[in-house]
């Protein structure tokens, strides 16, 4: 999504953002992020306030709902909170508390990873029971059945081992569901982008894809993205480990999510790849079929 500048946005939302913050003395954009419009640190008299925007009638606005409607209902220090919402001349924005720091770093033997871990735990832990009305996960994938539409229609180039495997796929995908649902506020997305690092602490940005799940699946999200910084696909399920929701996990269940996730990235590689989704279908492949093999057991 291309971005505007501060100075590009409609005299109105300009005018309405200065009259909740005072003059912008300085806008600065960020490099990551992909869902906003509109994105920087606005600096002021008052100090400096994160803003986030998108047009109200655009595809994405929902995201930016999604996170004005469960900030309320986030612990506090986990992450910054939000300040005010504005809605004018067809624009939505959000105005965040400032969080300084820099993206995690996942790699192995990372100082961030400790904290890490803690913050997930946490997270695990306060919101649940889910606080606020918020569409399962489950029902979520339930409507998205990759394998079993691949095994219908197998893509040409579909990965070999993919191919091999799409009956037993497809029925670990259909009892992913049930498997997976629960009564806690998941974030769903967690990543080093949505993840910042300062003074030893982590805190958690961007809820736009908030769900309703078990507790071990955010965590389960960590191993893809610890696998992709380095560790070993055995390392990274020792180190989610360390988070009690996990460790408490079915093993039947943690199988029948990595090979959902396996299909939903497959499936985004060919429809909407971003400049990472190749690496991470990888990644998800390699913990799928590690699941699937060393726990075929344990499968219904």
């Amino acid at each position: 999504m291309s971005r505007r500048e501060w100075d590009a946005l409609p005299d109105g939302v300009r005018d309405a953002v200065e009259n909740r913050v005072g003059p912008i003395l300085k806008a600065e954009t960020p490099e990551s992020g992909i869902n906003s419009e509109f994105a920087a640190t606005l600096h002021t008299d008052r100090g400096p306030v994160f803003c986030k925007g998108i047009r109200a009638d655009a595809r994405g606005a929902w995201m930016h709902r999604n996170e004005a409607e469960v900030d309320p209902w986030l612990p506090a220090g986990v992450t910054p909170r939000l300040l005010w919402e504005i809605e004018t001349d067809g624009w939505l924005l959000l105005g965040f508390e400032h969080a300084d720091g820099r993206h995690a770093d996942l790699s192995p033997g990372s100082p961030d990873l400790a904290p890490l871990a803690a913050v997930v735990d946490e997270l695990g832990r306060e919101l649940t029971p889910c606080p606020t009305p918020t569409r399962s996960l489950a029902d979520r994938w339930a409507t998205r059945p990759v394998w079993e539409t691949y095994r219908t229609v197998p893509p040409d180039d579909l990965n070999p081992w993919d191919r091999e495997s799409l009956p037993e796929l497809a029925r670990i995908e259909a009892a992913a569901p049930e498997l997976l649902d629960g009564d806690t506020l998941l974030h769903t997305d967690l990543h080093p982008g949505n993840l910042l690092v300062a003074d030893g602490q982590v805190r958690v940005i961007d809820w736009a894809w908030r769900s309703r799940g078990a507790a071990w699946i955010d965590p389960a999200f960590l191993v893809i993205r610890l696998m992709s910084a380095g560790h070993s696909v055995t390392a990274a399920e020792a180190w989610v480990m360390q988070v009690r929701a996990f460790r408490e996990a079915q093993a039947e269940a943690v199988t029948a999510f990595a090979v959902t996730v396996l299909g939903l990235w497959e499936h985004k590689l060919r429809t909407a790849p971003h400049p990472h989704s190749e690496r991470l279908t990888s990644v998800a492949r390699l913990w799928a079929r590690h699941r699937a093999e060393s726990y075929a057991g344990t499968l219904l």
